[in-house]
């Protein structure tokens, strides 16, 4: 059974940095591309970014030269390195996994960005 787990949200000032991880169970990982969404209030989830089984990954107009996306192998986890956060940022941070036949998602982490 494929489970996403995600952490590292919090509150953070404008301008901070947090980094939010997804570990994901199972041996899908490694042939699998992730992505991640948000998800804020009031508004549709989002697209933020996605990574694929080389590493190469791609991220939303809105965070471009801010955010970027990792994986790391031995761990099964993504990570979405987040910097010069915007108030905007706010919202809560679904790691997905897509396959054919469906996707996978995990329960979310909420980021506030406020000062």
């Amino acid at each position: 059974q494929v489970q996403l787990v995600e952490s590292g949200g919090g509150l953070v000032q404008p301008g901070g940095s947090l980094r939010l991880s997804c570990v994901v169970s199972g041996s899908i990982f490694s042939s699998s591309g992730l992505a991640w969404y948000r998800q804020a209030p009031g508004k549709e989830r989002e697209f933020v970014a996605s990574i694929d089984t080389a590493g190469w990954f791609s991220v939303a107009d809105a965070v471009k030269g801010r955010f970027t996306c990792s994986r790391d192998g031995a761990k099964n986890a993504v990570y979405l390195e987040m910097n010069s956060l915007k108030l905007e940022d706010t919202a809560v941070y679904y790691c997905n996994l897509p396959l054919s036949d469906r996707q996978y998602w995990g329960q979310g982490t909420q980021v506030i960005v406020s000062s």
